[in-house]
């Protein structure tokens, strides 16, 4: 690999492979590229949108350049994957959005905390499976925790026939109403 440069946490960048049709219908690759991920503006995390799509099921007809939608924390109406590095000694908000995210620790390890005060310790390589519900990200370690999320649209949870409140990171923490962009991904 060439001398890359390194994500703003200090681990490595990603390297992102796209696969395609030629005008034959044969499978092609599309592109390929290594990104660094890049702080968002609370400092307490670097991010890279790997790909999205603007509907579930996902249009494989649908040719735009998946890394270059606007997103924000989720899609609606769509799908996200990222890879977040959460950086030592630092969380997230309390927070719950309308969507079934699966996480996936590459790197590390990371608290998650629910509403009620219950927390999990999710250890490299373990998968969190994330179904609406209240919680924060807190990396407790003295080192960079890289997590891949794959976050797709769901409706809210109903409680007794009534929907759970959808509460996205930037609508409880000002901090975090500047999520990242496509442009400020671009190196």
């Amino acid at each position: 690999m060439s001398e890359q440069q390194l994500s703003d946490s200090g681990l490595p960048p990603v390297q992102r492979v796209v696969t395609g049709h030629d005008a034959d219908g044969r499978a092609r690759f599309r592109g390929e590229d290594h990104a660094p991920l890049r702080m968002v503006p609370t400092g307490d995390a670097a991010m890279l949108t790997i790909w999205s799509t603007a509907t579930v099921p996902a249009d494989n007809n649908d040719e735009t350049e998946g890394r270059d939608r606007e997103t924000g924390v989720t899609l609606n109406g769509g799908s996200v994957i990222r890879i977040v590095d959460m950086l030592p000694h630092s969380e997230s908000p309390m927070h719950r959005t309308n969507s079934i995210d699966y996480g996936i620790v590459m790197k590390g390890a990371i608290e998650l905390e629910l509403e009620d005060g219950h927390k999990r310790t999710i250890e490299e390589g373990g998968v969190i499976v994330q179904r609406g519900t209240n919680h924060r990200w807190r990396n407790t370690t003295d080192t960079v925790c890289r997590i891949a999320f794959i976050l797709i649209e769901a409706p809210a949870y109903l409680h007794n026939g009534v929907p759970l409140t959808e509460a996205k990171p930037e609508q409880v923490d000002a901090a975090y109403g500047m999520m990242e962009s496509p442009a400020a991904q671009a190196d």
